[in-house]
């Protein structure tokens, strides 16, 4: 650091030391600035300290109070006053310091909020956009994608959890090419498309409950996509998969878009959806109690694998029980679900009741 941030320091403390008196209201707030200049300037808090407590030591012996005192009393007065004015000078520079920091702060958090609604939106030019990203690690250039992850509480940059999934991502894996923020209350990642094993942690992470908060009860994940309009996309697959896993009722804690490419595809015509649950379920309701228990048992047998025993665990039934109720789909719809392609019909179209409210609201 250069002796301008010194700025009349030395003749302060000579007045100090002649009068004693405190520093007034003008001279703290000059101290402040210099502060603040300093912080602005790249030095740090340490380093400006250590050049005024220098200073200080380098003046003392020669200030005017100190070299003409003629007694003990006086020197001590005299050392008083002047360790006074120094611990009033330090303070006022930390406080500009520090001012200057909060600042640079709250600055580049508004910068990286706008970039972030920016990139999942893709509401800027895309060149201009790249070159943001470099600033906060992201090469757009590259294949990225997107986690998202949602639970019962809203996350925002300052969450416990939001913060302890950004530290130890960025602890194990670096921060280039990995960004984690937080939108519309759910905590996101964006990653470059090589670091799978980096999304797969952010979803355990995420998940994971700590010291008394919990983490999130579901994440998915989109497809890679290169360029910034990639991030977009792998954003909204997220977002999708998210609402289809909602929708479907699936079990499962990720879900990834790439596993799910086939509901958007068969949800999109929801005349031949209901159609499909029609033809397929329709002779459910002939069963007693109606078509709502069968079609439980077909979700949990797929969400069991189809191990009758784990199946008939999860609807706290006997195995036996679940052996009949699988025999009563096959006799009134005439699908086994033994049979791989006839099971498959059968969990699209139970996916495709749960989809549109099936058999409580009419087709």
């Amino acid at each position: 650091m250069s002796a301008d941030h010194l700025d009349g320091y030395g003749a302060l403390l000579g007045d100090v030391s002649a009068t004693g008196r405190p520093l007034r209201r003008p001279e703290l707030e000059s101290l402040r600035a210099l502060g603040e200049q300093a912080a602005e300037a790249g030095h740090g808090l340490r380093e400006l300290v250590g050049l005024y407590l220098g200073e200080t030591r380098r003046l003392w012996g020669t200030l005017p109070g100190v070299a003409r005192t003629a007694g003990a009393a006086e020197r001590a007065r005299t050392g008083d006053a002047l360790l006074a004015a120094v611990d009033a000078a330090v303070s006022a520079l930390g406080e500009g310091h520090e001012r200057a920091q909060r600042l640079a702060v709250r600055q580049e958090e508004a910068a990286r909020r706008e970039f972030v609604d920016d990139l999942l939106y893709g509401r800027s030019d895309l060149g201009r956009l790249a070159e943001r990203a470099e600033r906060f690690g992201l090469r757009l250039a590259h294949a990225h994608a997107v986690a998202v992850a949602e639970g019962d509480g809203s996350f925002d940059d300052v969450h416990p959890v939001a913060r302890r999934v950004e530290r130890e991502l960025i602890g194990r894996f670096g921060d280039r090419d990995v960004l984690i923020t937080t939108k519309d209350g759910r905590l996101i990642c964006i990653a470059a498309s090589a670091e799978k094993s980096l999304l797969d942690a952010f979803a355990t992470l995420a998940r994971a409950a700590e010291n008394g908060q919990r983490g999130a009860g579901r994440v998915a994940i989109g497809r890679p996509h290169s360029g910034a309009g990639g991030v977009v996309r792998s954003y909204e697959e997220a977002l999708g998969a998210l609402e289809l896993g909602e929708q479907l009722e699936l079990s499962g804690p990720v879900l990834r878009a790439a596993d799910l490419l086939v509901f958007p595809v068969l949800l999109r015509d929801r005349a031949a959806m209901a159609d499909l649950v029609r033809t397929v379920l329709g002779p459910l309701t002939q069963a007693r109690g109606g078509a709502g228990p069968l079609l439980e048992t077909l979700s949990a047998c797929a969400a069991a694998g189809y191990v009758n025993a784990e199946a008939a665990r999860r609807l706290s039934l006997s195995v036996r029980t679940l052996s009949y109720r699988l025999d009563r789909i096959k006799f009134l719809t005439g699908y086994d679900p033994a049979d791989g392609l006839q099971r498959f019909t059968l969990e699209t179209a139970a996916m495709g009741a749960r989809v549109l409210g099936w058999p409580d609201k009419p087709l």
